[in-house]
């Protein structure tokens, strides 16, 4: 239960230490101290953020990138390991709750996850993309239904998560309205304008305007605060990422991070798509209810005898011993 209803909440646009995992520690511990400097209580960091969202993966997965890929898996952050116990150090002394998106590696698999971590230190939760999106099949794997809880409470609110494209996914949306969320962290990778159509065909989907406005309707139907979180590219890491000579990618770039409102207005002013920055709002929990009075998506303004939800909340298991 939120101790108080006024919280200052921060969203990291930011570049990864590419492909460096114990540097993306580093970098990681850095912008959780330089929020909590201003204020911030609740911090929200971009989709797999540690080691940085491999774009190339979109332009050629074999064979040019078998040695990144190779490298990508090295980096990755394994949920119990010591570098992990670092940052959950640095959020444990400056009190704040954080939303820790990361390529998690367990065994020889990696994931697209989100780690919650307490004002204490502690993960209190740990979740899985459900569903990787297109190419990102082919280097992450499925997250399992106990990946479907996205919220848990704090004394800052109830706060929540999701990816990239689970932003697209409306029955998980509508499953977190029905956890009470109140701040949401939307973690999102670089992402670029359209290109020129003569270089480069491509969709508008795949642009930051289309996920910007992703993440701003989830603030609208879901009467929820929503911290945008997204990263950069710059220059000089083009070639470690294998994106020489790419159309998409601009740089600087990538950029797109934003925090709304439950009416789905703006709460801060954005930055440059290449500027790295915590972005920062002062809220209260209490102007939920100004949009809710409107619209309550899983409460009065539902239909449940008419529309509703099934869901599997047991995660399979690779291995049952039978008796």
């Amino acid at each position: 239960m939120a101790s108080s209803t006024k919280v200052r909440v921060g969203a990291v646009q930011s570049e990864p230490v590419w492909l460096n995992l114990e540097g993306s520690v580093d970098k990681t511990i850095s912008l959780i101290r330089d929020a909590a400097k201003d204020g911030v209580k609740v911090l929200g960091f971009p989709e797999v953020w540690i080691p940085g969202y491999p774009c190339s993966i979109g332009a050629d997965v074999q064979p040019g990138n078998v040695n990144m890929i190779h490298d990508y898996m090295h980096n990755s952050l394994v949920k119990e390991s010591p570098q992990m116990r670092r940052i959950q150090e640095a959020v444990k002394e400056t009190g704040m709750f954080v939303v820790l998106g990361y390529s998690e590696r367990d065994g020889a698999s990696l994931y697209m996850a989100q780690s919650f971590i307490s004002p204490e230190g502690e993960i209190v939760h740990h979740r899985r993309k459900i569903k990787p999106t297109h190419v990102e099949r082919t280097l992450w794997g499925d997250g399992q239904a106990d990946s479907l809880k996205t919220v848990v409470d704090s004394p800052f609110g109830r706060i929540g998560g999701l990816n990239c494209w689970e932003h697209l996914q409306p029955l998980l949306r509508y499953y977190e309205y029905s956890q009470g969320v109140q701040i949401h962290v939307a973690s999102w990778p670089a992402e670029f304008e359209m290109p020129d159509p003569e270089k480069q065909p491509w969709l508008y989907h795949e642009t930051g305007e289309a996920s910007y406005r992703a993440s701003q309707f989830m603030a609208i139907e879901g009467q929820t605060f929503v911290l945008v979180a997204s990263q950069i590219i710059t220059e000089e890491n083009l070639e470690k990422n294998n994106l020489l000579g790419n159309h998409v990618t601009k740089t600087p770039g990538g950029g797109f991070s934003m925090i709304f409102g439950p009416d789905g207005k703006s709460l801060c002013e954005p930055v440059g798509v290449g500027e790295e920055a915590i972005l920062k709002a002062d809220i209260d929990l209490r102007d939920i209810d100004y949009a809710k009075t409107f619209i309550d998506t899983v409460g009065h303004y539902a239909r449940p005898d008419m529309l509703s939800l099934l869901v599997n909340p047991v995660a399979a298991k690779h291995v049952t011993t039978m008796r």
